[in-house]
């Protein structure tokens, strides 16, 4: 495979984490940061302190604040940019004329509260029909920059695309699996996030195993629910990036979302515990997103619908337990 060009866009632990590990297979890879002062501190100290501590940023990759200048002349562009700051930045690059030469990959998890768009939906709404696939799956960025074996799927309709990203991505400890549903892949990385609340609220309640695996099991029942009304494969929900996702971000101590779950749990409000997070809970706004959508396809979701209700409606999560278990009695 020829050295290609290419641009990260996204600072954040998984970016830099793609653009490591880009790098390191020799080739030419430039990170981009939304944020001109971070840019000049991980250009200078070549460690993301923020988002990715202890991993040494390769003197190869270019560090940049200048998006025009990144994303030119590129054979790749990876969105690694959190969901709600997605369009802002799609904006800018059709200012600048998006390079059609270019695949775009999306590895960003969540859905745009404002349209409910999935994330390739808002590429190709913002820059027309360009090349695209979905990158997703169970990864924990710091394992992966660690290189600790890891799997994930790349997404895309066209079968050429998707073999080819294969190639760009896969390593001895990376190892990527291909996948035609797009859709099914997309919801599977973002609805997982709110599982995830879920289940830390349950280790923040001082809920066991038999909780945890009962949200796990009915959540991806819920999920798949919800995917199939918006057009996805069963299937793909329980894969790597729908069940292998899942769990990962269930059960990981460094699961941004399980961690607010965890907190709700242990007695704090979303605004409390917002203050003291650095990095993103996209599962936080895909709560909602997720609940009007449930209500559109008219798709019945009753955890996640708990969790919309803790988050924005300031529901007790022990009320939440008992609503859930005295539910109506029905099959599995």
């Amino acid at each position: 495979m020829k050295k290609l060009n290419i641009a990260v866009l996204g600072d954040g632990g998984w970016g830099t984490t793609l653009a490591i590990l880009l790098s390191r297979k020799g080739f030419n890879v430039s990170l981009w940061s939304a944020f001109v002062d971070y840019a000049k501190y991980l250009d200078k100290k070549r460690v993301n302190t923020k988002f990715l501590p202890k991993v040494r940023i390769p003197k190869e990759i270019k560090i940049t604040h200048d998006l025009r200048d990144v994303i030119k002349e590129k054979d790749l562009i990876i969105l690694a940019i959190p969901s709600q700051y997605l369009r802002q930045t799609l904006n800018k690059i059709k200012e600048f004329g998006p390079d059609n030469k270019a695949i775009y990959v999306s590895v960003v998890k969540g859905i745009e509260i404002s349209t409910l768009k999935r994330m390739s939906e808002v590429i190709l709404s913002v820059l027309g029909r360009v090349k695209l696939a979905v990158l997703s799956g169970p990864t924990i960025a710091h394992e992966v920059a660690y290189g600790i074996p890891t799997t994930a799927v790349v997404a895309a309709k066209d079968k050429k695309i998707r073999t080819y990203l294969q190639n760009v991505f896969m390593t001895e400890r990376f190892r990527i699996y291909t996948n035609s549903d797009v859709i099914g892949v997309e919801l599977g990385g973002s609805l997982k996030n709110i599982i995830a609340i879920a289940c830390g609220a349950s280790d923040g309640l001082g809920f066991g195993t038999n909780t945890k695996a009962a949200l796990l099991s009915r959540g991806v029942a819920e999920i798949s629910r919800l995917g199939q009304a918006m057009g996805a494969e069963k299937n793909t929900f329980f894969g790597i990036s729908g069940l292998g996702d899942l769990v990962t971000t269930c059960i990981s101590p460094y699961s941004r979302n399980r961690f607010v779950g965890e907190q709700i749990g242990k007695g704090k409000s979303w605004a409390q515990i917002k203050k003291s997070m650095q990095m993103v809970a996209e599962g936080v706004p895909t709560t909602k997103s997720a609940y009007v959508l449930s209500l559109k396809y008219k798709v019945e979701i009753p955890i996640i619908k708990e969790v919309y209700f803790i988050l924005y409606k300031n529901k007790s999560p022990l009320k939440a337990v008992r609503d859930l278990m005295t539910r109506e009695k029905k099959e599995e």
